[in-house]
């Protein structure tokens, strides 16, 4: 038995510009019930979902595919916690935290990890799916009886916990605010930590500057200071390491554990999963459609609890939520299979600006290659690539061999008024975005299509960042220079954008260099890895290419971090310091272990 729900795009329903075909295709209308209705042309259409039969007509009849039909089981039905309105998206349960814990969420965009944090937050007020007749506070509480949110819930109608919470988008902060980073921070520094809190995160350099002027990972630092400065109960972070480099991922993760003691509930929304591993004591999966409705599990240990979602398979619910699993293997694409056939060379060479200088050692790569880059924010890792495609001039005249170079920047501005295909079309030509082989390996796994109708300057974050890649990629080059690739994506799209970067590299016969923060992702793309050391923003140093284990050992000793891998799917884990295994890979010298 399954239950049914129908949601409406209300960005894509455009009854004004259609025949209102959904409505007249209906088998339930033409039986003369109200199943479809369209009070006027100004309206949305309004799906019954106790009427609706599940026939799909209106589906494959809506010329701008708003219309979604989904079956869900029945045993959900019982189990709704907020839906926004009418065939709008619904959310299924609730994560329970728990005091002197870290509970980490984990799932893809859109599928209701932002609205459980406003509802744990008391910034959202559960309607259990009544939105025409919201409950009061007492019937939502008793339906959470005998379980921990009761309690939990309890406090916070009445105000006895406080809470707080950093946003998923920081920008916010710089909007709402203004002053200087030390003067907001000692305002809300309520358990003289500040001098630890500004170590940890370093933000010792930003200080004396005014929130207004401060760059995405220096208002992600100060916006994670900022949450765990606050005195509070509940300490909720929406993505923490979203623009920081991996030292500061990890800085932040200890910090953000030592804060949270055992007095107070922390939750945690984060898509590096190499992070949320070390951050969290148990994890809750969501899956569902991006959306359309969203399930929250119940929790797990947190190595249980990534592995069932990237297995994509609840065992205790016998539910397989994803067609396919996500393994890490590192060997995926046999060396024995890669051809080599051009070595490029470029020289040492040097480039200074009125404050940093970065010095570069000469080296050399292969076609069918991709070197990943690793080092701190402000070592030069983005000079590095707009050297490479002759953006940046080096010192003292040093030529750098002619190369046909496509290049995805850091920073995307999605100007285009234009559609998504029409973008597309104009970019790489139709001939590229029609052909089988660039659909079947770019196009298709990105699930990009089902954009191609989309104004560009409507799409989100991470479909921004997927269409850059299928620009990039499409373009005739012989080197392809990819800055954070996995930037807003979730950690379902990581994955799958690291096979089609990998697999378009290696049978194209191409080369790649990648800046990429996510260690779960740099060290499943890297053939070989560059490092770069030096003191951030004031002089680096970019080593010649190393192969991965060597540089990644490299790279890990000079953070004294320890990573081992899990045996069922490949997947990095970061050892818990002084931990057995993390004193004997370090008495050993194998900060990355390969081996299992």
């Amino acid at each position: 038995m399954s239950s049914r729900i129908a949601i409406v795009n209300a960005d894509k329903c455009r009854p004004k510009k259609c025949g209102k075909d959904c409505k007249k295709i209906c088998p339930v209308n033409r039986m003369g019930k109200l199943c479809i209705e369209i009070e006027d042309s100004d309206k949305l259409v309004t799906i019954s979902e106790s009427l609706c039969n599940g026939c799909g007509l209106c589906i494959k009849k809506c010329p701008f595919n708003a219309i979604k039909i989904i079956n869900l089981p029945k045993e959900l039905t019982n189990e709704t916690t907020h839906r926004f309105g009418k065939n709008t998206f619904k959310l299924f349960r609730l994560p329970q935290p728990r005091i002197g814990q870290v509970l980490g969420l984990v799932g893809i965009n859109g599928i209701g990890k932002t609205t459980a944090l406003n509802i744990l937050s008391g910034k959202i007020k559960p309607n259990l799916g009544q939105y025409s007749d919201p409950p009061q506070w007492n019937d939502i509480i008793n339906y959470f009886r005998g379980s921990d949110l009761q309690n939990y819930l309890l406090k916070i109608v009445n105000t006895s916990l406080t809470v707080s919470f950093k946003p998923q988008f920081v920008n916010i902060l710089s909007e709402k605010m203004s002053g200087t980073v030390k003067n907001i921070l000692n305002v809300n520094d309520k358990h003289n930590i500040l001098h630890t809190i500004v170590d940890d995160l370093y933000l010792s350099p930003i200080m004396t500057r005014n929130i207004k002027s401060l760059s995405g990972g220096e208002l992600q630092r100060f916006a994670i200071a900022l949450t765990l400065l606050k005195k509070s109960d509940v300490y909720i972070f929406d993505e923490p390491s979203s623009y920081l480099d991996i030292k500061q991922r990890l800085h932040a993760a200890k910090i953000i554990r030592q804060v949270s003691c055992d007095s107070s509930y922390t939750v945690v929304v984060e898509h590096d999963l190499a992070v949320l591993d070390y951050l969290s004591d148990y994890v809750c999966c969501l899956y569902g459609e991006p959306s359309a409705y969203g399930v929250i599990t119940t929790p797990y240990s947190v190595r249980e609890g990534i592995n069932i979602f990237l297995e994509g398979y609840i065992p205790t619910e016998n539910i397989r939520f994803r067609e396919f699993p996500l393994i890490f293997n590192l060997n995926e694409i046999s060396t024995d299979e890669i051809e080599h056939i051009h070595t490029y060379l470029y020289p040492s060479m040097s480039k200074t600006f009125n404050d940093f200088k970065i010095d570069i050692e000469e080296g050399s790569f292969t076609d069918s290659e991709i070197i990943v880059l690793l080092g701190e924010n402000g070592t030069g890792k983005t000079t590095f690539i707009r050297l490479l495609s002759g953006i940046l001039k080096p010192d003292n005249d040093i030529v750098i061999p002619e190369m046909n170079i496509s290049y995805k920047p850091q920073k995307i501005k999605p100007l285009s008024e234009n559609t998504v295909i029409q973008l597309l079309y104009e970019k790489i030509g139709a001939s590229i975005v029609n052909d089988p082989q660039f659909k079947s390996d770019v196009i298709k796994p990105l699930n990009l299509e089902s954009i191609y109708d989309n104004v560009v300057t409507t799409l989100s974050g991470g479909e921004i960042q997927k269409l850059a890649i299928v620009m990039t990629l499409g373009k005739s080059a012989d080197i392809y220079l990819l800055d954070e690739p996995s930037a807003y994506l979730d950690s379902e799209q990581r994955i799958i954008v690291s096979k089609v970067i990998k697999r378009f590299i290696v049978h194209n016969k191409k080369t790649a260099f990648i800046v990429e923060h996510d260690f779960m992702m740099a060290t499943y793309l890297a053939d070989k890895v560059i490092v770069f050391n030096g003191i951030p923003s004031i002089q680096a140093t970019a080593k010649t290419p190393q192969s991965l284990t060597e540089g990644v050992n490299d790279f890990l000793q000079s953070l004294e971090i320890t990573f081992r891998r899990d045996p069922i799917n490949k997947r990095p884990r970061i050892n818990k310091c002084n931990s057995v295994r993390d004193t004997e890979q370090k008495l050993t010298g194998k900060y990355f272990y390969v081996d299992n």
